[in-house]
């Protein structure tokens, strides 16, 4: 498919008919949003699935969007039976991320997710023609939802000493919902471990990650609620703490025997304590 300026532009129109920033177009249709920029600036092709759910997520015919001549309105606009909240796209993602968290990735097949979406094997790989195209989206939407959530978290923080509280108690897997978070990403994690594109989100993100963290970290030692450290590398050893704990969390026996969120909550706590809090 060559890149042609007709399509950007119509795609630029559904975006601005949606009412809502490029970015957060990228986010609803799961797509990297420099990939995004870049297919619309012209140095990047569309791909055909992504224009697909470009089409299903702007509510715009597919053929107009790759250059039918039908005029915008009404002809363009279509109805559709049933509209899956934040799209067809999102909701497969959703759902496969789900029973990824249920299965693990390899025990989940497209006709799990088809029926968990109330349609047919082939509006699967409509949307994502494979099963990394779907396992991509899946990482992408992890790393914006839990972005999100530590944004929404601290954003009401007292200090940057708070901040850190917040960030660290976010990742306890105390409740459900926090155990089947961390359950998708050791999963991903292994899948990071043999793709070459999940292993590259998965870098970005805890890029992301540790740059939070070492942020917080940077500016507590600023006002003195730290004591004087070098961030990134206080930023690595912490999230490498988390992420070893919350394994083993998960990985305790259902009679409560190994290490709990109680066990890794204080242990956190104490870490800090002795290695950043200013006495």
């Amino acid at each position: 498919m060559q890149y042609d300026p007709e399509v950007a532009d119509r795609v630029r129109k559904v975006i601005a008919d949606a009412g809502v920033t490029q970015r957060e177009f990228a986010r609803r249709i799961v797509m990297d949003p420099s990939k995004l920029s870049r297919s619309l600036g012209g140095t990047r092709r569309f791909t055909a699935a992504e224009l697909a759910r470009i089409a299903d997520t702007g509510g715009v015919d597919a053929g107009w969007l790759l250059g039918a001549a039908r005029p915008p309105e009404p002809a363009v606009r279509r109805e559709r039976a049933v509209a899956p909240e934040g799209g067809r796209p999102l909701q497969i993602v959703r759902e496969t991320v789900r029973l990824i968290a249920e299965r693990g990735f390899h025990a989940v097949r497209v006709q799990d997710i088809a029926a968990a979406c109330d349609t047919s094997t082939a509006a699967i790989h409509y949307h994502f023609p494979g099963r990394d195209d779907l396992l991509e989206a899946a990482v992408r939407w992890c790393m914006d939802e839990d972005t999100a959530r530590r944004a929404a978290r601290i954003a009401d923080a007292a200090d940057t000493a708070d901040e850190l509280r917040q960030l660290i108690e976010l990742q306890i897997p105390r409740t459900p919902q926090q155990r089947w978070q961390w359950s998708v990403w050791l999963d991903l994690w292994a899948e990071a471990a043999r793709s070459t594109a999940v292993g590259r989100l998965h870098a970005d993100y805890y890029r992301q990650w540790r740059a939070t963290v070492a942020d917080v970290i940077r500016r507590g030692t600023a006002e003195g609620v730290f004591r004087r450290a070098d961030p990134d590398a206080a930023a690595l050893r912490l999230t490498a703490l988390i992420d070893g704990l919350a394994t083993q969390v998960l990985a305790s026996a259902p009679d409560g025997t190994g290490t709990g969120p109680d066990d890794m909550h204080e242990a956190l706590t104490a870490y800090v304590d002795a290695t950043l809090t200013a006495r």
